[in-house]
């Protein structure tokens, strides 16, 4: 019992007495776990809104102009047992006519020109995964019947790039800001041993174990690391109602959105994430003090 409260009135004495550095210390912290939890929530709120786009790629499966209903039963019951196939719909060749309408209405000649007898019937597929897209391609285009597959190749491989370079890109920035916030606390915890070199050089003649000497400091580290943290935070559930705000909108970004619970989630990383910077950078900063 003594011992702890030595180590909380030895903690509350260094913060009180590094007063600023404490500070900078937690507003760098604060401002650096901001920023990587916002690019966490930034990163959710993308990828929900490519994950819509990804459920909107679709591929058609277009059958000769005169299948056999052996060949389209074919084909539908293998899309409907295919377990990488989300949804297909069948469109009939008044379906297709329909469609060649709306397409070429600004040519009423060539409408009147077609029949819908000159029109195939086709599938038109969801995948579950874009990336199995081709996958389906090849396979189908195999089947009696179908006379030919045709997918969004460039949309689809153009989408997925454009997530995967951003994904990675959060990844590295939110590296660097993570290794910014413990680099300062490890500076701060070096100044504050650094002012008390001589009291912790008499400690250790007298007999202190380095993890005596090594708790208050630590102690120190975690509670810059804790309260920085916390703050950061309160400010992601700040950035989250900005998202929440964006997200009403109509037009592109219509479907991009992240939760409370999402933000909470990320927010208790946050947290720990904080405590874990503040106990390894006050360790990495009284390393050259406890050396034995």
């Amino acid at each position: 019992m003594n011992k702890l409260r030595y180590f909380v009135r030895e903690t509350l004495i260094s913060l009180r007495r590094n007063l600023l550095m404490t500070l900078a210390g937690i507003l760098t912290v604060t401002v650096s776990l901001l920023l990587f939890g916002g690019i966490l929530l930034f990163q959710t709120w993308v990828d929900h809104g490519t994950e819509q786009w990804k459920h909107g790629v679709e591929f058609e499966v277009f059958m000769v102009v005169d299948p056999t209903e052996q060949q389209l039963d074919g084909v539908s019951e293998e899309l409907e047992s295919d377990p990488r196939v989300r949804e297909y719909f069948t469109l009939t060749k008044d379906d297709a006519y329909a469609e060649f309408e709306r397409l070429f209405r600004d040519q009423p000649d060539l409408v009147e020109a077609t029949s819908p007898d000159a029109l195939p019937p086709s599938f038109r597929v969801a995948p579950e995964q874009v990336e199995d897209t081709e996958d389906l391609k090849v396979k189908y285009a195999t089947f009696a019947g179908v006379d030919s597959v045709a997918t969004p190749q460039e949309a689809v491989r153009d989408l997925i790039d454009v997530t995967g370079f951003l994904r990675w890109g959060f990844i590295g920035l939110a590296l660097v800001l993570l290794a910014s916030a413990l680099f300062l606390i490890v500076n701060t915890i070096r100044l504050a041993t650094f002012a008390r070199r001589r009291e912790i050089e008499v400690m250790k003649l007298v007999g202190a174990s380095n993890w005596f000497v090594r708790i208050p400091f630590m102690a120190e580290g975690l509670v810059q690391g804790a309260v920085g943290a916390g703050l950061a935070v309160g400010g992601m559930f700040v950035v989250q109602r900005v998202f929440a705000s964006i997200e009403n909108r109509r037009g592109f970004f219509e479907g991009f959105y992240v939760t409370t619970g999402n933000a909470g989630r990320i927010g208790i990383m946050i947290l720990i994430l904080g405590a874990v910077i503040g106990v390894i950078g006050s360790s990495i900063g009284l390393r050259r003090f406890l050396r034995t």
